[in-house]
């Protein structure tokens, strides 16, 4: 017996014959298949070539209250913000411009880049090029600050990484020895100091012999897509200029604990724990360049005044950040993957780090995600 275009047995024909009989229907009279797409899982990762390609996520999936997001652009709307991303689990759940700032315009990170500098230098003594326990005169030789020469052999790779020279953070951004005076004794003293934080570049650049920017380049932006350069803005230090979509991806990468899908980028996990927790006991709320929440106490930029409390207090308490002059913000939340990020003018207080703007901010996001 044959069935078109294929051979099947007696016994088999014998078979369907009785079936029919019997009233079998060959066709289902259950419901059709379910052909609504299966809920994004898992964490992704965006190709680190196609820069146009990334997955999106539908905000109404996830819960959110689209009521509560009027309100938050509004919000930013009136604060001076010219980009929004939040990204869950890698996927775009909310991209929003505003005015004249669109997907490619470049903007600043200002202090929020020392991230960058912070994941550089862990690529580096991940390669074994530099050590964080090494004093810096290793690299820049000795005469790079105006301290005695025994004070400044005190100062180590990590004390830059930490904010704790000593150096007298008055002369914010300079780099040359004349600015850089003793004022403590290495480890002693947590100030936020731009001038010993610039100089980790150069350190890079002493340990690798190739520039800041080649090593940067090849290590990191290049491997996960990034656009963007550093630039000097007043002759001293440099400031990284991106797109927003770059800022989301390198919180993803920290999200992803230095993996990018399945590429290892910073492998060293006593780097990436000493970057993202409490370097010293002075500022609970600093890691190696990174902003902590959920710490018992913190300290601020141009202030010697332990604040008690959590630092956003009204954001989750597991969050990391780069923070940047004029409102820069990248905000990463490992226990709700995501990483959200915030561009744009000065939003009222016009400080180098830290603002009031992050809690009002965190009390919109809350809102909208139901968090």
């Amino acid at each position: 017996m044959y069935w078109p275009g294929k051979k099947i047995s007696i016994a088999a024909a014998a078979t369907l014959l009785v079936l029919l009989a019997a009233g079998v229907s060959c066709t289902s009279d259950t419901e059709p298949a379910d052909t609504t797409p299966p809920a994004k899982t898992g964490r992704y990762f965006p190709d680190p070539v196609s820069f146009a390609e990334w997955e999106t996520t539908d905000p109404s999936d996830l819960g959110w209250d689209s009521a509560a997001e009027s309100d938050l652009d509004t919000f930013l709307a009136s604060s001076g913000t010219r980009a929004l991303i939040i990204l869950k689990s890698g996927r775009i759940a909310k991209e929003t411009y505003f005015g004249t700032f669109t997907r490619d315009s470049l903007w600043y990170w200002a202090s929020a880049g020392k991230t960058l500098t912070a994941f550089s230098v862990g690529l580096a003594v991940q390669e074994g090029f530099i050590d964080t326990g090494d004093a810096t005169s290793d690299y820049l030789g000795a005469g790079w600050t105006s301290a005695p020469a025994e004070k400044e052999a005190l100062i180590t790779v990590g004390d830059q990484l930490r904010m704790t020279t000593g150096l007298n953070d008055l002369a914010f951004d300079c780099v040359s020895p004349g600015c850089l005076e003793y004022l403590a004794d290495a480890g002693e003293r947590w100030a936020y100091h731009n001038g010993p934080y610039t100089l980790l570049q150069s350190v890079v650049a002493a340990g690798t012999s190739e520039s800041f920017t080649a090593f940067f380049n090849s290590r990191l932006r290049n491997r996960i897509g990034m656009d963007g350069l550093w630039f000097s803005t007043n002759g001293s230090n440099n400031v990284y200029f991106s797109t927003a979509r770059s800022m989301a991806r390198f919180g993803l990468l920290v999200l992803g604990r230095g993996s990018w899908g399945d590429t290892e980028i910073l492998e060293d996990g006593d780097f990436l724990e000493d970057m993202l927790t409490p370097s010293q006991s002075l500022n609970a709320s600093y890691g190696y360049l990174w902003w902590l929440n959920g710490k018992s106490s913190y300290m601020l930029p141009a202030s010697q005044v332990v604040f008690p409390g959590e630092l956003m207090p009204q954001a989750p308490s597991d969050l990391l950040a780069g923070l940047g002059k004029n409102d820069q913000k990248l905000y990463i939340v490992p226990s709700q993957e995501l990483v959200i990020i915030r561009m744009g003018d000065d939003a009222g207080e016009s400080l180098a780090g830290p603002s009031s703007f992050d809690n009002t901010l965190w009390q919109h996001l809350s809102a909208y995600m139901n968090l």
